[in-house]
């Protein structure tokens, strides 16, 4: 893998968590009646846009290379979600919570060395 793909696999993963993240900051404005409507648009459609630059990343991956090599760092995305989750968002996570998102990591990388 060249240095090339390699920061297209991380871009990747970084369109996929800021859209998520954004997605989930628009949304919870909506749980206040007074939800700022123009923000709420605003930070769903940067999300869905951040989406749309995961899916053509992930597909210009898919073209060069085989999945075999790249799925492994689609596992990335759940512990890069959680940390960006408690950073930017402020969310807190149980032990369970740090538990499994250490497994999915250790799966992640014994697929990805195997």
């Amino acid at each position: 893998m060249t240095i090339h793909l390699l920061l297209l696999v991380l871009l990747s993963q970084i369109f996929l968590v800021a859209g998520q993240l954004l997605l989930k900051h628009g949304m919870s404005y909506t749980q206040h009646a007074t939800a700022p409507f123009g923000r709420v648009v605003c930070e769903v459609l940067a999300g869905v846009c951040m989406l749309t630059l995961w899916f053509f990343s992930w597909m210009a991956l898919l073209q060069q290379l085989d999945l075999s090599q790249v799925y492994p760092f689609e596992g990335m995305s759940p512990v890069l979600l959680v940390i960006a989750a408690t950073v930017i968002l402020g969310e807190r996570q149980s032990r369970r919570s740090r538990v499994g998102v250490g497994l999915i990591a250790l799966g992640t990388v014994l697929v990805g060395i195997s």
